[in-house]
Formats: structure tokens, C-alpha cells, sequence
């Protein structure tokens, strides 16, 4: 008998940072995530194998079950102890976690690009919650940290307005499907964010302008659902560019690497790497992007589970 378990990717569309300190953002899964199958083996161990979407490893392993009981460094960065970590931090959650100590063969699939920020990782926190039968949430708070939406959005089948209220998630179910969104892309930067240390970097910030901006942040993540027009959507998009600039005390992405395109630019997660959503009249607008090198392009009906 195997066990299949399945997250969604995620794309934070606003509320980057200020999620962390109670911004209500609105997120979105993605019609593309990561599986995970659990099957006997011949094999004594576990023999791990992660697999990117064309089919190719893209890691693999063998934990003995000894290997689960050796001191690890707190933030160790190799993949096979960064593995044993997230393990034995769901063996902490739950101790009848793997005691029985079955041989077993453990297989990842990624839907999407490994690099593309959709959440590899997240996913991967999600599934193993579940064969586990351990909260995600604390898995996730336990082990790479933040604020949680990811982990949300990988068990959820429609877009969510979420927030942390005593540092508990707060998840409302809600439809994000606007009129013009045939004039909304996705583009991607062609490099990836590492999210703790864009989250360390936010963490360094001056925290005195912080609660202004996450209520503006939290206004503009509910208008932007019922938004019936392009042009104050990208009126909203615009303001909330502008908003965690002042509180990063950087320049926007499109100040920094767009600054001629006529369109809207949105970034979305981690500044600096990653997608940002952007607005285009029509798909000419897009020449713009693939004549800069930026050929990753993906409509909105095509990102949006």
C-alpha cells in the first residue's frame, strides 16, 4: 500500500513582509505543486528521491534510520541534513513517527520549475505534516520559520485572505477572479529569492512606520478583490509598491529594473527574485519583458488554481 499526499504552490500577492506582523495579505495557490509517495521497500532505510518536472532527480538519498539520531548544526546546508532536520523536527511533533522503522522508498515530483520561488520548500513542509499526522504550521515554525501563508496555501483550493492574529493563522476562503484578467501576467526574474534572508533583511528595518503601512497594506489587499477596472487596480498595485519600498527603504522593482514600462509592475514575495505580476494591455506589451531576457511568462488563468 503507498500514501500520496499533495500541496499547491503559492504566490503571495500582497502583504510581503508586513504579513509577518499582521498585515492581512491576500495569496493565491497555484495549478502547479508538489506530490509526495510513501511505499514499501526491499531496501532497510529510507531511500528518498525528489524529482523536478520533467521528470529528472533532482535529489536523492538513502537515510538509514541511525542517520535520524545524529546532531545536526542548527542551520546545516546540506540537502540530506537539511532532510534529517525537517524529520526529526516531525518526530519532535510526533514521536510514533517512523518507530517502526519500515524500510521505505519516498518519492518527491515538483510541477513546477524548481527555481520559480513557488514553494518547493512549503510543499515539501506540508506533505511531510501530513504523513506524519503533525500540525504544518508548527512543522514549519520549528524548522525554516515565517509567516505561515504558503503552508496555507498549499492545502487550499481557492484564493485566501490571510493573516496572523497572536501569531495564528487567520484563513478566509475568497474568489480573486477580476474581470481584466486577461491584462494580468506573471514574469518571472530569472532568479530565485532565498525568503529567510529576505525576511532577515526586512527584520533590520526601522520598525516605526511598520504598523501605517500594514493598515494601508490590509485596505489595499481587500479592495484590490472587488476592483471592477484596470486602472484602479493598477492604481492599488502602484500605492502598495510604493508602501513597502518606504518601509524596506528601497527602490521598487520597476524603479530598479523597469523603469520605462508602461504598464504596472507588482512584486510578489521576496523582493528582488522570483515573479512579479504585471499589467499589459495586450500581449505586444510582453515584447518588453522577452527583449530584456525575461522569457518566463505566464498568463493569470494559467498561474490561478
Amino acid at each position: 500500500m503507498s500514501q500520496r499526499f499533495y500541496g499547491h504552490g503559492k504566490l503571495l500577492i500582497t502583504g510581503e513582509y508586513l504579513v509577518l506582523d499582521g498585515a492581512l495579505a491576500l495569496a493565491i495557490p497555484t495549478q502547479k505543486g508538489q506530490s509526495l509517495v510513501v511505499e514499501k521497500s526491499e531496501k532497510q532505510g529510507i531511500s528518498w528521491l525528489s524529482l523536478k518536472s520533467d521528470g529528472a532527480n533532482w535529489f536523492s538519498t538513502h537515510l538509514s534510520y541511525n542517520d535520524l539520531k545524529k546532531e545536526l548544526p542548527k542551520q546545516p546546508k546540506d540537502p540530506k541534513d537539511r532532510l534529517i532536520q525537517l524529520i526529526n523536527a516531525a518526530q519532535q511533533l510526533n514521536p510514533h513517527f517512523l518507530e517502526q522503522e519500515d524500510p521505505l522508498k519516498v518519492t518527491t515530483t515538483l510541477e513546477f520549475e524548481s527555481n520559480w520561488g513557488l514553494g518547493s520548500s512549503s510543499t515539501l513542509i506540508y506533505n511531510l505534516a501530513k504523513w506524519a499526522d503533525v500540525d504544518a504550521y508548527a512543522l514549519l515554525e520549528i524548522t525554516f520559520g515565517g509567516s505561515g501563508y504558503d503552508i496555507a496555501c498549499a492545502s487550499n483550493h481557492t484564493p485566501i485572505l490571510y493573516q496572523l492574529k497572536n501569531q495564528k493563522p487567520r484563513i478566509l476562503q475568497t474568489q480573486f477572479d477580476p474581470v481584466f484578467k486577461d491584462q494580468l501576467y506573471f514574469v518571472h526574474l530569472n532568479k530565485k529569492q532565498n525568503s529567510r534572508d529576505a525576511i532577515a533583511n526586512y527584520r533590520e528595518q526601522p520598525t516605526e512606520h511598520i504598523q501605517n503601512a500594514i493598515e494601508k497594506v490590509s485596505g489595499i489587499s481587500e479592495t484590490l478583490l472587488t476592483c471592477e477596472d484596470i486602472m484602479s487596480f493598477k492604481a492599488l498595485l502602484d500605492a502598495h509598491e510604493r508602501i513597502v519600498a518606504s518601509v524596506l527603504n528601497r527602490r521598487t522593482i520597476k524603479q530598479e529594473l523597469f523603469s520605462d514600462y508602461s504598464g504596472s509592475i507588482k512584486s510578489l514575495g521576496g523582493w528582488g527574485g522570483d515573479f512579479i505580476m504585471v499589467t499589459a494591455a495586450n500581449t505586444n506589451d510582453l515584447d518588453y519583458f522577452t527583449n530584456k531576457g525575461y522569457t518566463t511568462i505566464i498568463p493569470f488563468a494559467e498561474m490561478i488554481y
